[in-house]
């Protein structure tokens, strides 16, 4: 990564609801292996809850647009890893926000919670972080959810104005980020 390149800034260290310490860091091109093995640790229903799907594991082609496709401009990716400075410190939450093509003012959010780690606010730090690192101009979010996937929802609505609109067992899911 060049200096001053937007994801410097990404490295932070903050503390979960539960004052476990937690370190926030940009998603890097040597990361495919970390990614790969914290999905192939999560179950069924949260790879659905990411994926809207649960494939066994992750193909060649989605860790490209996963690790390869991250620009830290456009595409901003972060992990969480915790307990931060333990020697178990390990990936536990892993967020992207990519903008649209075709609209700049608009991006896409998604977010992987390692199951153990489920409930303990690290989906609500990816999120804030994410926010707080969008790519420049992204004033709006549009995501699909799974209906039942009741986290996310509520990830959703904190970050700002939603608004939702269910269509086939998925809401379609509009967030007005604030300026």
């Amino acid at each position: 990564m060049p200096p001053d390149h937007p994801a410097d800034d990404l490295a932070d260290v903050l503390l979960l609801p539960d004052r476990t310490p937690a370190r926030l860091r940009a998603v890097v091109g040597t990361d495919r292996k970390v990614l790969q093995d914290m999905y192939a640790s999560l179950s069924q229903v949260s790879r659905y809850g990411r994926f809207l799907a649960a494939p066994p594991q992750l193909t060649e082609e989605t860790l490209d647009h996963l690790v390869d496709e991250v620009d830290q401009v456009d595409h901003v990716a972060i992990l969480l890893l915790a307990p931060a400075g333990d020697p178990d410190e390990a990936p536990v939450g892993v967020g992207r926000m990519i903008r649209y093509a075709g609209d700049p003012t608009t991006a896409d959010i998604a977010l992987a919670v390692a199951d153990d780690w489920q409930g303990r606010g690290v989906g609500s730090a990816l999120a804030r972080a994410l926010v707080a690192h969008r790519p420049l101009g992204v004033t709006r979010l549009v995501t699909v959810v799974a209906a039942d996937n009741q986290a996310s929802l509520a990830t959703l609505a904190g970050l700002g104005a939603t608004e939702r609109v269910l269509t086939d067992g998925v809401y379609d899911v509009t967030v007005t980020l604030p300026t």
